[in-house]
């Protein structure tokens, strides 16, 4: 396999792991929804700076350590699993409030909205370590042999921020043309407490699932 058959092979794995609905698109959506685009690209752009940087562990040997050690897979998914149900208890507590997240109104300057939403798209991808044992999987396969390890791994989960880029573009279009009427605060006390059981069912199921 060259190293063009390998992008390509790659990016088809990869475009129909991001096309399936998920904790990221949750995430993406609802903060679009009641945040605006701003805040949306923060999750965004958080949560491929995790993608990038499990591509660049694995490329250098460090998530094979995740995947050999049943003990530092057992952290790390016990720390995400309750990350995740802690940020979905929090979305309901406000919901019930009827008070908007921090990202839920527009940033005013110096508020850190615009961190604590990357803050959160980045600890939702490192905290799940699914994704390090996908890239441990995955990655091997779609090496060349020709061709440094580290900088092909470096490389392919480019191609993975690049179509996660583009997805979230389009979900964030999308909820542009319908966020006038998503806005109001009934349907975003709603949205919030969807989301927030959405999060909790997802880390959930991470606490539930066994290495």
């Amino acid at each position: 396999m060259d190293v063009h058959s390998s992008i390509v092979s790659f990016a088809v794995v990869v475009g129909l792991l991001t096309l399936t609905p998920g904790l990221d698109t949750a995430l993406v959506l609802r903060t679009s929804l009641l945040a605006g685009r701003r805040s949306a690209w923060a999750v965004v752009l958080g949560i491929q700076a995790g993608t990038m940087l499990w591509g660049a562990m694995t490329a250098a040997g460090l998530s094979a350590v995740l995947s050999a050690s049943h003990l530092a897979y057992e952290i790390l998914r016990w720390a995400g699993a309750a990350y995740l149900v802690w940020m979905g208890v929090q979305m309901l507590q406000r919901s019930r409030k009827g008070d908007a997240d921090e990202v839920a109104t527009p940033e005013r300057p110096g508020s850190g909205g615009w961190w604590s939403a990357f803050r959160r798209g980045l600890l939702t991808n490192l905290l799940n370590p699914k994704m390090g044992v996908f890239y441990v999987a995955m990655l091997p396969q779609f090496m060349p042999d020709d061709v440094p390890h580290a900088a092909m791994g470096v490389l392919l989960a480019g191609v993975h921020v690049g179509e996660g880029l583009l997805w979230s573009a389009l979900l964030i279009g999308f909820t542009g043309l319908v966020r006038g009427w998503l806005r109001r605060p009934s349907v975003k006390r709603g949205l919030d407490r969807l989301t927030g059981l959405i999060v909790i069912g997802f880390g959930l199921r991470l606490a539930a699932q066994q290495s």
